[in-house]
């Protein structure tokens, strides 16, 4: 080998450890504490472990916080009785959930039964599943989607005209509401207006009844691991705000997430939604 070739190879050699070590130190995700300070996944577990609630926020498309819901489902089912909820089934659709975890039902007929976002089978499924390997409990804790366009078009007393059957889906009525609570008004501002007072109407039946699930689920002396979308329990409102109002002494443990061009250091307005803030990198590939 001539020393012109030699020094080529050499170069990319060195070349290719310098983008080795570059990748190696792009993390895929950061957990913050509520201040900023950078937290392990241990340190999370432990905390969620002990609680009685598990408020995990995530954004739907997001592929990495979805394994780590798993991750922190296999983490608190070895050391407590586990329950686990979800925004996305619907209270109606409880029975459909239960023939599957029973194994009476395929993944085709959960999914002809039991409306499915587009996105279950790559992002939900894998917990439900892992629930079912381990007859783990699994709740459908979201209010029925027609109730909340029901309440959009015309506020919460178009639900008084429910036959008692359709009410059982939801917390008894009236529903709590607080139209000053931060993250309604901020809705409306972000919107434009848009859907007028019943906006945030229908986002609060939605998160009355996530929290009336939850507490109808809490496992006795465990803990439950509840999937929603981080609006849903950001800075501590939305499910949060109502699952207080029933119980103020309730443990929870909530968790959000950001996304961020740069997810070396928690962006200020990032700060304080949670007690646990996962940031993940905005130019990650999406799962829809």
């Amino acid at each position: 080998m001539t020393k012109s070739i030699s020094c080529r190879f050499r170069s990319a050699l060195l070349a290719c450890f310098a983008i080795s070590v570059a990748t190696a130190q792009m993390p895929a995700y950061v957990i913050y504490s509520a201040d900023g300070e950078v937290r392990s996944f241990e340190k999370m577990a432990a905390s969620a472990l002990e609680s009685q609630v598990v408020l995990f926020g995530e954004h739907h498309d997001d592929p990495i916080v979805h394994w780590l819901q798993l991750r922190l489902a296999k983490a608190l089912s070895e050391q407590k009785k586990l329950t686990i909820a979800a925004e996305m089934l619907e209270t109606d659709n409880q029975a459909a959930v239960d023939m599957y975890l029973e194994g009476k039902y395929s993944a085709r007929q959960l999914d002809s039964a039991a409306r499915l976002w587009p996105n279950f089978k790559t992002d939900y499924r894998p917990i439900v599943d892992f629930a079912k390997s381990k007859q783990i409990r699994v709740m459908a804790s979201n209010v029925p989607r027609r109730y909340a366009s029901m309440v959009y078009k015309g506020g919460f007393e178009a639900l008084s005209a429910l036959p008692d059957q359709e009410k059982a889906f939801m917390p008894p009525l009236p529903i709590d509401y607080d139209p000053n609570l931060p993250g309604y008004v901020r809705m409306m501002r972000e919107m434009g207006g848009h859907g007028g007072d019943n906006l945030p109407k229908a986002q609060a039946l939605k998160d009355a009844t996530m929290a009336w699930s939850i507490l109808k689920a809490l496992p006795a002396n465990g803990v439950l691991l509840h999937l929603n979308g981080t609006y849903h329990s950001d800075n501590y409102e939305g499910i949060g705000w109502y699952l207080k109002r029933k119980n103020p002494q309730l443990r929870i443990v909530t968790i959000a997430t950001v996304s961020q061009a740069d997810i070396g250091k928690l962006e200020e307005q990032n700060r304080n939604l949670a007690d646990y803030i996962i940031a993940t990198p905005s130019d990650m590939t999406r799962t829809h």
